[in-house]
């Protein structure tokens, strides 16, 4: 499996990871005053997990490169991905206007995930997708435990 993977800068990952953090660095500097997010976990050791998928995520979607992808193209999973941007942009903007509900969590926490699997997907990334995957449920728990029941 790995000799089909080259170390290679995979541009359009670091792109994506951007696309899907700048709502996230606004966040940072411009928190709303209805903040459910400042509150402390009570799942800190899938947090933790949850962030070390995070980052070998990131870096293999942007430093490894399947061999047998093609050139970067608008394929179904590329427009589903962007879709998914989209409504996670649109996620928080409903959070910003203070409506906050079960729905809308789920909403900011499985699109990006959902963005990230099906790039991993296009570009025949199963390294990336494993690490994915497991950052998507880490990411699940800590919502739903945290945030909805």
């Amino acid at each position: 499996m790995l000799k089909n993977y080259r170390l290679s800068f995979e541009i359009f990952g670091l792109f994506l990871f951007l696309i899907i953090m700048m709502p996230n660095f606004i966040y940072f500097v411009f928190s709303t005053p209805h903040d459910i997010f400042q509150a402390n976990s009570i799942t800190k050791n899938i947090d933790k997990a949850a962030f070390a998928s995070q980052i070998f995520m990131i870096v293999s979607l942007c430093f490894l490169k399947n061999i047998k992808s093609k050139k970067i193209a608008f394929t179904p999973l590329i427009i589903i991905a962007v879709s998914f941007c989209l409504l996670y942009y649109a996620s928080f903007s409903v959070y910003y206007a203070g409506i906050i509900n079960g729905f809308l969590i789920l909403g900011l926490t499985i699109q990006p995930c959902l963005a990230f699997l099906c790039f991993a997907l296009d570009r025949k990334n199963y390294i990336a997708l494993i690490f994915t995957l497991f950052f998507t449920i880490c990411h699940l728990i800590y919502a739903i435990v945290n945030f909805i029941i």
